[in-house]
């Protein structure tokens, strides 16, 4: 069986009290949506790979959303959202799998302000762009990827558009992540909703009110940790249906020794230099999760010794 993204457990107590993602249906299938607490998880991103505000809002936003694309899953699938961009963000990249690990990076780190942030507007930072989706699925041949331009510089707003361009499923999308002055993350969730073909379009208009004037998924899940309560809360004349819930958390599968694979594919050159010009340890720090790997001077000799044997 494919490994996961990580080779180690957390303690089982964390996956008890951790985050949790809950798929459910409206109106006897009508609508379907996905609703998610990620509260811990977005904390532990943020701690991991030392996030300012403004990163941890624009990095926050992808975990968040690419959960909730992910809630479908099965077995060894897993979903990549990447954007590319003009901005001063440049990009990033977020992952999810079937077994509700969430990791990714953005591309620039600190994203560069030129003054004080009014607001949590965050277009300005992204630009014009390319959004992508890739799914990788257990028993596809190939991965499929589908792409839009970024049209509103807003994560939530931009998915929404994927599906609604890319797959032709009117998709509402809403994450929030509440910070405390501190810069602490309290509270972050989303909510992802979806109306089938024969959906009305009286029940269509409705369920899109409600989920414009929804209270801040941040702000509600620095208060509640139940995802469901809020469907309850929004949804109740909806009759919701609970279907699969599941754990959700921030996980990598890095470790030392893919680490060192990796430097044995550097190019010879690039390892002379190292060697020349160090400094020891080397650092090697996974985009992915921020977690740092230390090689010494002996290792990285060792491993130019295998690429030039001559040496």
């Amino acid at each position: 069986m494919e490994p996961r993204f990580s080779n180690t457990l957390k303690p089982e107590s964390s996956r008890e009290t951790g985050d949790r993602l809950c798929n459910f249906l409206l109106a006897s299938g009508a609508a379907r949506g996905v609703i998610l607490n990620g509260t811990r998880m977005i904390q532990e991103m943020g701690s991991s790979h030392v996030l300012g505000i403004l990163e941890t809002m624009v990095l926050g936003r992808a975990y968040l959303g690419t959960a909730l694309m992910a809630a479908d899953l099965k077995g060894r699938d897993r979903i990549v959202v990447k954007i590319d961009c003009s901005g001063p963000v440049r990009g990033l990249v977020a992952e999810a799998n079937a077994f509700g690990e969430v990791r990714g990076y953005l591309k620039r780190i600190p994203i560069p302000v030129n003054g004080p942030l009014e607001d949590f507007d965050l277009a300005p930072f992204f630009g014009e762009g390319i959004l992508s989706v890739t799914r990788y699925l257990q028993n596809a041949k190939h991965p499929f990827t589908g792409q839009v331009g970024l049209k509103y510089g807003n994560i939530a707003l931009d998915l929404a558009n994927y599906y609604l361009e890319s797959e032709q499923i009117p998709t509402a999308f809403n994450l929030g992540i509440k910070l405390n002055r501190q810069g602490e993350v309290t509270g972050a969730g989303g909510l992802l909703l979806q109306t089938m073909p024969d959906t009305s379009d009286s029940m269509a208009a409705d369920l899109e009110e409600r989920v414009s004037h929804l209270p801040s998924l941040g702000v509600f899940f620095s208060q509640s940790h139940n995802p469901r309560d809020l469907v309850e809360e929004v949804f109740e004349s909806y009759s919701p249906q609970y279907l699969v819930e599941r754990h959700i958390e921030f996980r990598c599968h890095c470790n030392r020794e893919r680490l060192r694979v990796l430097l044995t594919l550097m190019d010879i050159n690039e390892l002379k230099d190292i060697l020349e010009t160090g400094p020891f340890p080397l650092e090697v720090r996974c985009h992915y999760c921020g977690t740092v790997y230390r090689f010494s001077e002996v290792e990285i000799r060792r491993i130019y010794g295998m690429r030039n044997p001559d040496n």
